[in-house]
């Protein structure tokens, strides 16, 4: 059976268009890869007005700005991938502070049996000749109150050994230290940092960088970490 719309003619039947076009497959990554751009650049040149060709000045800038496009996006992944390795190798380094005590900017730290005590630090930037430091819970209710000697200025270390004015061990929780003094003749509170224990460190993200796990459940990045202590 003859096909309806064959005209007998072999040569004009190659001529004919097909009755169908091919749709293409659909590009799920909807970006275009350097054979897509080549693709393009051929049907552009195959279909282009005989009369008014592309000038070879902007071919070339077109295939220039392909390029530049190309390598900005394979410079990203290198990055990428530089970032992920700074973090991993940044994570191993810090796992060396797992079990010491790391000086971070909070006044308040954790107080449990296998850290009874709670260090500080306060920070002053002329000679105070007496530090009073208040402790109080996590209520804010006052536990008790030392003396700290600040004459020398700076940075002064504050120690509390975790007793109440009574001189009973406290629950164990989270207490914060508040520092103040006279300076220039007035009574002003200082900066207080505190000591927390490391117990593990986490990989985090190339934008925070490694994350240190303090006892109490508290976390830091270690950017943020001001000192390590010793013990």
């Amino acid at each position: 059976m003859n096909d309806i719309n064959s005209t007998g003619n072999p040569f004009l039947d190659s001529l004919r268009l097909p009755e169908q076009s091919k749709t293409p497959e659909p590009n799920n990554n909807q970006s275009l890869t350097q054979d897509d751009f080549f693709s393009l650049l051929s049907q552009q040149l195959a279909y282009q007005d005989p009369f008014k060709p592309v000038d070879n000045d902007q071919m070339i800038a077109q295939m220039a700005s392909f390029s530049t496009v190309d390598g900005i996006g394979n410079l990203n992944k290198e990055i990428l991938n530089l970032n992920q390795t700074m973090s991993s190798s940044q994570a191993l380094q810090a796992s060396s502070l797992v079990g010491r005590k790391v000086l971070i900017p909070t006044s308040s730290g954790n107080v449990s049996a296998t850290n009874p005590e709670l260090r500080g630090v306060a920070s002053t930037t002329s000679p105070v000749e007496t530090i009073n430091v208040r402790v109080e819970d996590s209520k804010g209710q006052l536990i008790t109150t030392f003396e700290a000697d600040g004459s020398d200025g700076g940075n002064i270390e504050l120690k509390w050994d975790g007793k109440d004015k009574n001189g009973n061990p406290v629950a164990e929780g989270e207490y914060t230290l508040k520092a103040s003094g006279i300076v220039d003749g007035e009574t002003q509170d200082l900066p207080v940092s505190t000591y927390a224990h490391v117990s593990s460190v986490s990989l985090g993200t190339a934008q925070t960088g490694a994350i240190l796990n303090l006892a109490g459940g508290s976390a830091v990045k270690l950017s943020d970490v001001l000192a390590v202590s010793e013990t």
